[in-house]
């Protein structure tokens, strides 16, 4: 299983799933174990959850930056 993949596709399911989102932020765990459908050992993971946790902020950062470029 490649990692980053896994994570690149659970940003854009958790992304576009408010529901999903939500549940993310109460339970990141459940949330990625329920979007692949499989339990993963803890240190996947962790990994898995600390990456989605990453890319989704970075995400948000960069809607943000590209919001304020527009004002100048």
């Amino acid at each position: 299983m490649d990692v980053k993949e896994q994570i690149e596709q659970l940003v854009a399911k958790i992304a576009g799933d408010g529901e999903l989102k939500a549940l993310f932020q109460k339970d990141p765990v459940k949330a990625v174990e329920k979007v692949l459908g499989k339990d993963l050992p803890d240190d996947l993971v962790e990994k898995v959850v600390s990456g989605v946790k990453a890319k989704l902020a970075a995400d948000k950062l960069s809607g943000a930056a590209d919001a304020l470029k527009k004002l100048f």
